[in-house]
């Protein structure tokens, strides 16, 4: 048997502390082993107590939660952190922040929340997370045995594509900053991306990304054309969807079911880069939880188009990739570093 996960809770309200020590102790297969009210407490307990995984609060006294993250970095680089955000702009930024300086993922904080009501939100996102993290979530489902077969060919594979769609979700925002500034300005294919992530964060995600990047970068609005040499990232909370519009394509948003529990899916946009644009379609499987993104890399294939998946050893969590790549739909598995270099190799020429 698996020993327990260990986990420290780093809040300054004893309420919210309690609550999510309660949550968090509800799933046999994670320990909260104590909480600290500060980041100064924290550091001293991490040492003490030797957590796997720390969840930090932002506003805190003495020491905040983005000081307390530097810090972890330097003293406990072993241990990752979740954030726990506000749903606010200046939460989003802060929460980008965070990601950037070595964050593994983040939780959205309930405010005005009753006990039950944070145990129930709080246990929705974190107990998955924490697994997931962990190497716990349970596998994908494997796709039918027949497409587990390889059935790359040569013309599928040098047909250049006309449309590019990524999916990503934990680790994603460091990671979409490697590739999107390494794609170069004129790339001759517009970019799709799904990352999961509530509304408000997609938005100041795209203006990082773009700050950086040698290709524009926003997030999509609905019936926009999308261009060619453009990056369009999905709104929270909305599902991503491409149509064919005369020789293009336009965006259309809609906030229909959840699937594989997230809105925006990979899964969405990808079924719809296949119906608008057949075999010409590049479908891209980064870092991430769960198995988002496997269905739609079946249709791609099956349509005859090539998918990407971020290699297991440069990935957060190989949770996404790993579904794609065991199913055996993935024509390459690449390292962080050469997905963009593998990008503009499937885009036409001259």
């Amino acid at each position: 048997m698996q020993a327990p996960i260990k986990v420290l809770v780093v809040d300054d309200a004893a309420l919210y502390r309690t609550a999510l020590t309660m949550a968090l102790n509800r799933d046999p297969g994670i320990q909260v082993v104590g909480s600290a009210p500060n980041g100064r407490v924290a550091l001293s307990r991490i040492e003490q107590l030797k957590p796997d995984i720390v969840t930090l609060d932002f506003e805190m006294p003495e020491m905040d939660g983005l000081q307390t993250l530097r810090q972890m970095r330097t003293q406990f680089p072993g241990v990752r952190a979740i954030m726990a955000s506000a749903h606010t702009r200046r939460g989003a930024e802060l929460t980008l922040d965070a990601l950037a300086a070595g964050a593994t993922d983040f939780i959205e904080k309930p405010s005005g929340a009753g006990t039950e009501q944070v145990l129930q939100e709080v246990a929705a996102q974190l107990i998955p997370m924490i697994n997931g993290i962990c190497g716990r979530a349970s596998s994908a489902e494997p796709a039918a045995a027949a497409s587990r077969q390889r059935t790359s060919n040569l013309v599928r594979l040098t047909m250049p594509k006309q449309l590019l769609v990524i999916g990503v979700s934990t680790g994603g925002p460091n990671a979409l900053a490697e590739v999107i500034p390494r794609l170069p300005a004129g790339l001759p294919v517009p970019v799709a991306v799904v990352q999961h992530m509530p509304a408000l964060f997609t938005a100041q995600l795209a203006d990082r990304l773009a700050a950086k990047s040698q290709v524009p970068v926003k997030e999509a609005a609905e019936g926009e054309l999308l261009k060619a040499g453009q990056v369009y990232i999905a709104p929270g909370d909305w599902h991503l969807r491409v149509k064919r519009q005369g020789t293009g394509f336009v965006a259309a948003l809609d906030q229909g079911a959840k699937l594989n529990s997230c809105r925006p899916a990979a899964d969405a946009l990808f079924e719809s880069a296949v119906e608008a644009c057949g075999h010409r379609v590049l479908a891209c499987v980064m870092t991430g939880m769960g198995n988002d993104g496997c269905k739609g890399a079946a249709a791609v294939r099956k349509a005859g188009g090539a998918v990407l998946a971020q290699s297991r050893e440069t990935c957060v969590v190989w949770g996404m990739p790993r579904a794609v790549e065991e199913a055996g739909l993935a024509d390459e598995v690449l390292p962080l570093t050469e997905l963009a270099a593998a990008m503009v190799r499937y885009a036409p020429k001259g």
